[in-house]
């Protein structure tokens, strides 16, 4: 097996009723403890590179770990460019090997997205790689993504056809209410997710496959490990997991969760530590921090995004 696009993945999404989970990967114990999980139950997947990530372990070494998983699990699985902000950073990865890039153009004007948008997609497509686009931006903070809550906006369905049509984008990461980061919401503030733009925006672009960022649960059970530990996450909110359920069944096929294998990392290393003051072999914390990463996606892969049993 070797790395495919997604979108074979997506047309069998839409058409199920499902969505396929988009990690972020940055070491070999995240991409061990979600393709060993992605095995157990059978699911295809997306693991995805953010810009940070590929300068924090190297291009070259994400390439092979994800290789390596591929021959571990023969699961058909996506390599994905998150948050890609330029053509330069896209066209990189595209020629490193990857199958699927974002570009990012959110930050522009709508008119600026377009055209560099449209640029990525007439380099992708001649050489078999898919792009995703954004439309609206999600608040929050996230790896380079930084966005104020002021500068925040929901997708204008209106613009969303015009758009697809000018760049011939293959899928659109669509701003819903979803937030980057682990602290979404204010204390006190009630998690909502604007489902009547996503309807209109599936109206509107029939049978196209429509992302989610920023779309981690945030899990009190790790939130709560790593405050119990020495950790200091107040407030630490994120999407409730019957939310995401929801958009998976309509016409969101992608749903990229970061944050929440993070927080399972982390809480299970300082759990270590407090237990285990005198250890000090890497192998032995980042075991359980592997365990605890594989036991996360497998309940995202089963309760969530309902991809088991689809790859």
């Amino acid at each position: 097996m070797a790395l495919v696009t997604s979108t074979e993945m997506f047309k069998k999404a839409y058409e199920g009723g499902y969505a396929i989970g988009a990690f972020n990967v940055n070491n070999m114990e995240i991409v061990q403890g979600i393709t060993e999980a992605a095995k157990e139950v059978n699911a295809p997947l997306i693991l995805q590179v953010s810009a940070g990530a590929r300068k924090y372990a190297n291009h070259t070494y994400l390439m092979k770990l994800v290789e390596a998983a591929i021959i571990e699990t023969n699961l058909p699985i996506c390599l994905h460019l998150d948050h890609g902000d330029t053509f330069e950073l896209c066209k990189s990865c595209i020629d490193g090997g990857f199958t699927s890039v974002m570009i990012d153009g959110s930050h522009h004007s709508f008119e600026e997205n377009i055209e560099l948008t449209k640029k990525v997609v007439e380099y992708a497509h001649p050489r078999g790689v898919v792009v995703e686009a954004e439309l609206g931006r999600l608040a929050g903070i996230e790896d380079a993504v930084n966005v104020s809550d002021a500068d925040a906006a929901y997708t204008n369905p209106a613009e969303v056809e015009e758009f697809v049509t000018k760049t011939g984008v293959d899928s659109l990461a669509i701003a819903i209410g979803t937030s980057h980061g682990a602290f979404k919401f204010k204390p006190g503030q009630k998690p909502q997710l604007r489902f009547d733009i996503l309807e209109e925006v599936e109206k509107r672009l029939p049978k196209f496959p429509i992302v989610l960022h920023g779309a981690s649960s945030v899990i009190p059970e790790f939130v709560e490990m790593i405050n119990s530990n020495g950790g200091k996450m107040p407030d630490a909110i994120g999407i409730p997991e019957d939310m995401l359920r929801k958009a998976a069944s309509m016409a969101v096929c992608k749903i990229n969760i970061d944050s929440d294998l993070r927080l399972a990392m982390t809480g299970s290393i300082r759990k270590y530590f407090a237990e285990n003051p005198s250890h000090f072999d890497p192998r032995q914390y980042l075991k359980p921090a592997r365990e605890a990463i594989k036991g996360l996606v497998k309940n995202k892969i089963v309760n969530v995004l309902g991809c088991d049993g689809k790859a």
